[in-house]
Parts: structure tokens; sequence; C-alpha cells
């Protein structure tokens, strides 16, 4: 369980990371995103592993990495050039 932890943890991290590099500029502050991965991952790989059972690491890092992902995914916000009204006057 040690091991699911800190892999996730450092697989969160990792895909903060490369979030934060390629989307700087559609993303919060980097202290809620480089937050956010790791926490999300944790999650993740608390819930895989709650639904699979001990024995499988890679499974449940596999988890922890699209739960991260779909965490961060919104955090994304919407680019400035494509924001425009839904029903123009």
């Amino acid at each position: 369980m040690l091991m699911e932890a800190l892999g996730s943890v450092l697989l969160g991290l990792a895909l903060a990371w490369a979030a934060d590099r390629h989307l700087s500029d559609r993303l919060p502050a980097r202290r809620v995103v480089f937050t956010s991965g790791p926490l999300g991952a944790l999650f993740g790989a608390y819930v895989t592993h709650a639904a699979l059972g001990p024995g499988h690491l890679p499974a449940t890092l596999v988890g922890a990495v699209l739960i991260a992902a779909v965490l961060l995914s919104l955090l994304i916000r919407p680019s400035a050039r494509r924001l425009r009204r839904a029903f123009p006057l």
C-alpha cells in the first residue's frame, strides 16, 4: 500500500507538471494545480485499491492517473478567444 501511495503521488506530480507546462495560460495558480494532481492521484489510488483489492499495483496506478487527469481537466478554463455570448443581442 505504501508503494501505491508513493507511486500515485509521484505520478500525480508528473501529470500536474505536464499540465502546467502545456496549459499554463488556461489553468489557475500553480499551487492549485500542483496540489490537485497528487491529491487526485491519491484519491484515485484509494478508490482503485478499494475496488480491486491488494496485489494490483499497475492497475491501481493506472486508476490513480486517470482520476488525477479528470480532476486536473476540471481546472481548465476556456481560452479567451473562444468566449462569446450564447445569445447575441
